[in-house]
C-alpha cells in the first residue's frame, strides 16, 4: 500500500479470523470497564486467550480459539459486533496494510 493511499475495506473478515483479539491492551480492558461492557469482559475473562506456539488457546480450559469472538456474518460480509468500542489493534488496522488482507500489494 502506498503512503497516503486509502483502501476501502471489503469486509471479508480475514483480519478478524486472525488472532487480533489476543492483542487487547490494558487500556482496552479499562475502557470496557468504564463503558460497563460486561458482555465483552465476560468473553475475555471466559476465554483467557494465550499464545501456545503458533495458535491461541484458552487458559481456562485449553480449547483452541479460532478468530475473534465478536465477528458476525451477514450474508457474505463480516461485521464487528463491538465495532464502536473495538480494541485498539482493530481500530488501527488499515485495509491493505498486511498480508492478511486480500488487498495487500507487495511494494
Amino acid at each position: 500500500m502506498k503512503k497516503g493511499q486509502t483502501i476501502t475495506c471489503k469486509r471479508c473478515g480475514r483480519c478478524c479470523l486472525a488472532h487480533l483479539i489476543s492483542y487487547t491492551t490494558d487500556e482496552d480492558i479499562e475502557r470496557w470497564r468504564r463503558e460497563g461492557r460486561t458482555d465483552i469482559l465476560h468473553i475475555i475473562d471466559r476465554d483467557i486467550p494465550v499464545w501456545a506456539g503458533d495458535h491461541l488457546v484458552s487458559a481456562a480450559d485449553g480449547r483452541h480459539l479460532r478468530g475473534c469472538p465478536f465477528l458476525d456474518w451477514k450474508e457474505k460480509s463480516a461485521l464487528c459486533a463491538i465495532y464502536e468500542t473495538r480494541p485498539r489493534v482493530c481500530r488501527e488496522f488499515m485495509p491493505g496494510s498486511s498480508e492478511l488482507c486480500p488487498q495487500f500489494k507487495r511494494k
